[in-house]
């Protein structure tokens, strides 16, 4: 990460005073690799996180995994999810285990309580323990457990990056991102497994490429980035959860984005060829914030203002979405305007 990789990207301001700057960058990219825009610096280097886990789901996708296990499609969609830890998240990762014939035990995604607030309290109240199931990486857990057993390979220590799954994964990033594997950063992400860093504009190439499967990606793999895609918009509340920005953008756009956030403030979009008036072409969005963007207010801003600019989405669907777009209100705690925050994007 450069020191010249980030500018200032949302402001937010209280009465006449600008009270806090995001500095940020992304890159906007068609499925051929062509750099249609960019803020900072598009070849900055930066970790996807959980941006990744519709890529990282590939293999097991296009292997045949689906099928074999007779996953349903709203359990396809939770492999790539950041999930809330809601009963029905927790439903959904419990069937695929019983589906496969898993353990919570081998589950090595680690425990929290749900990140949903009314699941979370609802435990509390109940003095329920949290387990592996609530972890918001869990779908993704059993999918790398399920693809092991799908390949023959050891269960055990799954999450190393020497494993057979992780090196696997790896080499779809490579190829979807289009950029060599020893090129790309491997660090450890929260819940254990392998994480990604690589230049803006190669993330983004990868959810282009994904929303839009070129002739040079063989058939499996082309079908597996479609069932995905489609799998994450068909059930966006597996993907997020109440009041998420990935499950609300995918549920207002109804088909025409698939989304990923990720933490430290990713954001990664795939917009399906077609939809944009400007760009028959699909389209991949990867933007950063530098400072982690707690709460995600300046990605989710940023990421609207980028799909208000390519005519992806019309004015009722950005209505629906007015409380994470730009120039929306800043209140205090008696719903009081006090402020506004807005985009600084110069494209």
């Amino acid at each position: 990460m450069t020191k010249t990789m980030f500018e200032p990207i949302v402001a937010v301001t209280r009465g006449s005073i600008t009270e806090s700057i995001h500095f940020g960058a992304l890159a906007v990219v068609d499925s051929n690799g062509k750099l249609l825009y960019y803020f900072g610096d598009p070849q900055g280097v930066a970790y996807l996180r959980s941006t990744s886990k519709p890529i990282q789901a590939i293999p097991f996708v296009e292997c045949g995994g689906v099928e074999k296990y007779g996953f349903t499609e709203e359990e396809t969609a939770i492999m790539c999810a950041s999930h809330h830890g809601t009963k029905d998240h927790v439903r959904v990762v419990q069937s695929m285990h019983q589906k496969v014939g898993l353990s919570l035990d081998q589950l090595m995604c680690g425990t929290h309580f749900p990140t949903d607030p009314a699941s979370r309290d609802r435990m509390i109240r109940e003095g329920s323990t949290p387990v592996a199931y609530h972890n918001n990486c869990s779908g993704k857990h059993t999918m790398m457990l399920s693809y092991a057993r799908l390949k023959g390979f050891s269960t055990e220590n799954y999450v190393l990056p020497d494993h057979p799954v992780q090196q696997d994964i790896l080499t779809c990033m490579s190829e979807m991102c289009q950029l060599e594997k020893d090129k790309i950063v491997i660090g450890i992400d929260g819940c254990s497994v392998p994480v990604f860093g690589m230049p803006l504009y190669n993330a983004a190439l990868g959810f282009a490429r994904m929303a839009d499967p070129q002739a040079d990606m063989p058939a499996p793999r082309a079908n597996a980035s479609r069932v995905l895609s489609q799998a994450m918009m068909h059930y966006p509340n597996m993907i997020a959860g109440p009041d998420g920005f990935d499950t609300d953008l995918m549920t207002a756009a109804n088909g025409k984005v698939f989304c990923k956030g990720g933490a430290e403030g990713f954001q990664g979009v795939g917009i399906l060829p077609g939809v944009s008036p400007r760009y028959p072409e699909g389209i991949g969005i990867a933007v950063k914030i530098s400072d982690g963007d707690a709460g995600g207010r300046a990605r989710s801003a940023v990421t609207l203002e980028l799909l208000r600019h390519l005519g992806v989405l019309n004015e009722n669907e950005l209505n629906a979405l007015a409380v994470y777009d730009n120039h929306h209100p800043v209140y205090n705690w008696r719903r009081m305007e006090v402020g506004k925050l807005e985009t600084l994007l110069e494209l």
